[in-house]
């Protein structure tokens, strides 16, 4: 078997491998030709360029890089359209692949995409050029396959692998011990986000929350994962600034630190449902530029940001938005969920159920759906 595969960033080389790595399991001399990273090349990928290329984000630098990246897009079309795979996989990064995936489906090649855009936030009408792009969309999510299935699209929902992943049950003694913390004390995980801007946004505020708490709670503790060695050095400076005791900074270790933590305040983003599915109450907060938050809040048109609200169609966790994101705001919706009352209680069976549904055996569902497919059109 010889199939094509595209990922543009980090999160989709991780969601590539574990794919590629079940694939190999039944095809054991599997070809793998594409873009894609480190993950992927350990799984016998043979990338035609380095996936950094593809790594943009925001709305200026793609226009900056446009030329390199339709050159890009222009010899990984050229190459499969001239050998052509048994099928090709576009993981997420939809501007770039589904543009590409339309292509190569008009010349008659197998496409599948893994990872679906998020049209039932914002810009719908995408779902049309979808229909055209691929013969099969791989949600991550149950609530997204609805939409596929009333345009007539081919859809399966293949789990998510940090459900996988994830214990379901998280041993929080176990993972303070790893972080040299004390099994007893209470203790908050702040997660600001990962980029410069959030941080710089972000940080400053939930260190402004953690005072407020620390007021009614001296015996409360707090600690903060920074997630580079850039971010480190920021949060260090702030903390240094903030001359705040009882706060602890890690470098890495998101996942133990929230797992350590008796709840969380965190940026909206992947790491509210890596907090959900480890079981920790959590309130969410977000701020960005005014110009961005105007954009945004009139293009999309999920009432939710957060990740675990989605899932439960419901208000389930606190989100505080810009304006609303104030220390004495999340403090206050903090406090029931660090008292472990009947919010966080609520918060964590739906956690549960949460769990339950999205551990699919994500790798070997995307292995299952791509055999089949490739099976029916080159086959059938």
């Amino acid at each position: 078997m010889r199939i094509g595969v595209l990922a543009g960033e980090a999160s989709g080389d991780s969601l590539g491998a574990g794919v590629l790595s079940a694939l190999r399991g039944r095809y054991p001399d599997l070809v793998v030709e594409g873009i894609g990273g480190p993950l992927m090349e350990a799984q016998g990928l043979r990338s035609m360029f380095p996936m950094e290329r593809l790594s943009v984000m925001g709305f200026v630098e793609p226009l900056k890089r446009l030329p390199e990246l339709l050159r890009i897009r222009r010899a990984v079309l050229n190459h499969f359209s001239a050998n052509p795979p048994d099928l090709f996989l576009g993981i997420d990064s939809p501007d770039f692949n589904l543009h590409l995936e339309r292509k190569l489906r008009q010349r008659g090649i197998t496409t599948a995409h893994l990872v679906s855009p998020s049209v039932w936030a914002w810009r719908q009408g995408r779902v049309r050029k979808i229909k055209r792009s691929v013969d099969m969309m791989l949600c991550l999510f149950p609530f997204e396959t609805p939409i596929y299935e009333t345009h007539g699209i081919p859809v399966q929902c293949v789990g998510h692998p940090l459900a996988d992943g994830i214990s379901p049950g998280p041993d929080r003694d176990g993972a303070r011990l790893a972080l040299g913390l004390q099994p007893r004390v209470k203790l908050l995980a702040l997660l600001p986000g990962s980029r410069a801007d959030e941080v710089r946004r972000l940080a400053p505020l939930f260190l402004s929350v953690a005072k407020l708490l620390r007021r009614t709670d001296p015996t409360l503790e707090f600690v903060i994962p920074a997630a580079s060695e850039a971010r480190a050095a920021e949060l260090q400076a702030l903390l240094d600034g903030a001359g705040e005791p009882g706060i602890m900074l890690v470098r890495g270790h998101s996942l133990d630190v929230m797992a350590a933590s008796d709840a969380v305040l965190l940026a909206s983003g992947t790491a509210t449902l890596e907090a959900a599915l480890l079981k920790r109450p959590m309130v969410v907060a977000y701020r960005m530029g005014g110009l961005s938050w105007w954009l945004l809040s009139r293009l999309v048109k999920s009432p939710f940001v957060a990740l675990p609200n989605i899932l439960a169609g419901a208000a389930l966790v606190p989100e505080l938005l810009q304006s609303q994101a104030t220390p004495v705001a999340i403090a206050g919706a903090l406090r029931p969920l660090l008292a472990q009352g009947h919010e966080a209680r609520e918060q964590v069976r739906a956690f549960e159920q949460m769990h339950r549904n999205l551990a699919r055996g994500y790798a070997e569902r995307c292995a299952d759906a791509l055999t089949t497919l490739a099976r029916q059109t080159n086959h059938g």
